[in-house]
């Protein structure tokens, strides 16, 4: 059995797809788990704030897509222990470009998945660009599931309906068994009425999907790839670092229920 790969994506900027990719990926590790954490978003945040300087990215996600790099020449090991990645550069801005020339375009991710390589990891966790781009269907279509960082704002779930449609188009084309990991609340503020309200719209519109766990509004958070750390060796006692062990804990028991419900 491989490990369960996981796309966390939202098309939206801002919500907190690498600030989740990073730190739930640190907490899987504290729990014994190996993670694999693929940079697909040309800004390279999550190699950035996983300590992977610029220069020490000389094989990327680029490579892995469209150069024919093998998927274990690209993987580097990161301060976390337990946590590797393959890290991004500006390169991939221009991916969608080349991609759209290459044949079988959304399934290059796939393909480079090499299974051998992936028994190493419990988790593979693909942080995609806030866009609805051929890297975030690639993602899609290479993934088990998708977990949806939503922060709790105005607009929150008006802007959730383009994503689940492609998710239901990348079902019907490509990836029949995909799934909805769960539906993540993000910059939880609960002083605020408004989080609260977008909180209960959601638990009323998808139910289940919604983890139990929300990740707070917390400066931590903020600070911690700053200096090239998870939040959990920044600050272990944070808020933001027991929301992100919570959620570790429900990811991986939904990762164990036999049944998952359906978008």
């Amino acid at each position: 059995m491989g490990p369960r790969v996981v796309a966390i994506a939202n098309q939206k900027g801002g919500v907190g797809k690498t600030t989740t990719a990073i730190n739930l990926a640190a907490a899987l590790a504290e729990m014994g788990k190996a993670v694999l954490l693929i940079d697909l978003d040309p800004q390279g945040n999550a190699s950035t704030g996983l300590g992977i300087a610029i220069t020490e990215r000389t094989l990327t996600s680029y490579d892995l897509l469209l150069d024919g790099a093998r998927l274990t020449d690209v993987i580097r090991t990161t301060p976390i222990a337990g946590v590797s990645i393959c890290p991004a550069t500006t390169d991939l801005s221009s991916a969608d470009i080349a991609m759209a020339e290459t044949e079988g375009r959304t399934s290059l991710l796939r393909e480079a998945l090499d299974a051998a390589t992936l028994q190493r990891f419990d988790y593979v966790f693909l942080d995609c660009p806030p866009s609805l781009s051929l890297l975030t269907l690639n993602a899609m279509v290479a993934a088990h599931s998708v977990l949806v960082p939503l922060q709790a704002e105005f607009f929150a779930l008006e802007g959730l309906s383009q994503l689940m449609l492609t998710l239901r188009s990348v079902r019907e084309s490509a990836n029949p068994d995909l799934r909805i990991e769960g539906v993540v609340l993000t910059m939880y503020d609960r002083r605020n009425n408004l989080a609260q309200h977008v909180e209960a719209d959601a638990r009323e519109t998808m139910g289940d999907l919604v983890c139990r766990t929300v990740i707070p509004r917390n400066v931590r958070l903020s600070e911690a790839p700053s200096h090239a750390q998870s939040v959990l060796t920044y600050d272990p006692a944070s808020k933001g670092s027991s929301a992100y062990r919570a959620l570790a804990r429900e990811i991986i028991e939904r990762h164990d229920q036999s049944s998952r419900i359906p978008a």
